[in-house]
């Protein structure tokens, strides 16, 4: 655990990399790689954000632990949202902002990222985040 001197923030930063951790063990990273979960939450994150209404961009990110919730947020213009995305469309965005090459493809990111913030969200919100988005890019979501 991270040792902030201040017990809320070192909670904030736990949960931010068990959220990480989850992501690279899925993907079978080292701890090493840190740079490349991040990168591909920070990827998958504002795919979402952006297809998602305002509301329910809002509704989301209120689920998200609160550094995660910052990485969300950041950049979000709510004004120029929601973005027409379909599933392949989505898919080539996240690839357009995840500088990496891995094995199996950005589809498999994108579902294990997808499937690491399904456990972080209620079961609720993770359906009505389903059916906020089009069926084309609902059925990449676990």
């Amino acid at each position: 655990m991270t040792e902030t001197g201040f017990s809320s923030f070192d909670t904030m930063v736990d949960k931010a990399n068990r959220l990480l951790r989850e992501i690279e063990e899925a993907n079978g990273w080292p701890k090493e790689r840190r740079k490349q979960s991040y990168a591909a939450l920070r990827a998958v994150l504002h795919g979402l954000r952006d297809r998602l209404s305002v509301d329910g961009a809002a509704h989301f990110g209120a689920q998200l632990p609160t550094l995660i919730r910052g990485i969300y947020y950041d950049g979000w213009k709510p004004s120029e949202t929601p973005v027409k995305l379909s599933g392949e469309e989505f898919l080539q965005r996240v690839r357009d902002d995840f500088p990496y090459s891995v094995s199996g493809g950005i589809e498999r990111v994108v579902r294990t990222v997808l499937e690491v913030l399904e456990r972080h969200v209620s079961e609720g919100e993770w359906d009505h985040l389903k059916s906020g988005l089009p069926n084309s890019l609902a059925s990449v979501l676990p």
